[in-house]
């Protein structure tokens, strides 16, 4: 059974997007130990930027305290794989702490201090990525399983 922490900046609101995460959070329940962790959004204007991507930084740091596994941001420019590549690399890396950012990304200091995933080199709401992470994490499953989804 997979050990998987998601750390997301920000709550998913809107009702489609709930209903999407509700059903792969189900569908992982059989394969994976699953943790969603939801740090509050810091509200910005064009002027206060840098100083929103900090406070989410030290959000997510102290969220990561106190948690054992490897961890990964979820960004644009991290390492991209294949589903059935990401399956394999979820397997080894476990228990694994996957972090979404918030509306702005990452501030420097998570981007310097941690290693990066890719989802896709396309930039996605982070509303819209939590639900791509969980689908691929169910595909994840189901590849390891031999299940019937994945073609």
């Amino acid at each position: 059974m997979l050990d998987i922490t998601i750390i997301a900046i920000g709550k998913v609101k809107d009702k489609n997007y709930q209903a999407a995460t509700e059903e792969y959070t189900k569908r992982l329940r059989p394969y994976a130990r699953l943790k969603i962790i939801e740090i509050a959004a810091v509200p910005f204007s064009s002027h206060s930027q840098e100083q929103a991507k900090e406070i989410e930084g030290k959000r997510i740091k102290e969220a990561l305290v106190f948690r054992t596994g490897q961890i990964f941001l979820l960004a644009e420019r991290g390492k991209n794989f294949t589903s059935s590549d990401l399956a394999k690399f979820i397997e080894k890396s476990q228990p694994v702490i996957l972090v979404i950012g918030g509306a702005l990304g990452f501030s420097q200091d998570l981007y310097q201090n941690y290693p990066q995933l890719s989802l896709s080199p396309l930039t996605f709401p982070h509303e819209l990525a939590r639900v791509i992470l969980l689908e691929q994490l169910y595909r994840v499953t189901t590849i390891l399983n031999q299940k019937a989804y994945h073609y």
